[in-house]
């Protein structure tokens, strides 16, 4: 079978011929689109999205799923105490770290950045239990980024 390069450049095949396809008016080609076949309601296939019925509006949680998050002050709350507790952790992680590279033969600016990354997670710790729980977790990433530094050092 050979594709003619003669005629139109969409990709509508080319006849055997290689004959370029009749051209049809708009005309033509409206009356075609009025007159196609609709599909039944029977015919059409379902869609697992529009299983309820069409004027039902949802407000509560879907079956079998709890609605946790409701309530803000709960969500702001459970915030305050990650972030604080998160910053408690990795202050006594950095400090513990330290100590133990202090002691060690490992140069001077590894447990210097090791106690520097715990001073800031402090700060994140306590910026976090009083509420203002996005500048907790920038200053948590950044002191777990120094004492990483801290880390490549060693």
């Amino acid at each position: 079978m050979r594709r003619s390069s003669v005629g139109p450049s969409n990709n509508a095949p080319a006849s055997v011929d290689g004959d370029v396809p009749e051209a049809t008016d708009a005309g033509t080609l409206a009356v075609r689109r009025a007159t196609a076949h609709p599909v039944s309601q029977p015919e059409a296939l379902p869609s697992p999205a529009m299983s309820g019925r069409g004027d039902s509006e949802t407000s509560e949680a879907p079956e079998g799923m709890t609605d946790d998050f409701a309530d803000p002050a709960e969500d702001a709350r459970r915030a305050r105490w990650t972030a604080a507790a998160t910053g408690a952790v990795l202050a006594l992680a950095g400090l513990g770290a330290s100590t133990l590279r202090l002691t060690g033969s490992a140069p001077a600016l590894v447990p210097v950045a090791y106690a520097f990354g715990a001073v800031v997670c402090a700060l994140a710790s306590v910026l976090g239990s009083r509420g203002r729980t996005r500048r907790a977790l920038w200053l948590l990433v950044a002191g777990a980024m120094v004492m990483a530094l801290g880390d490549q050092f060693d």
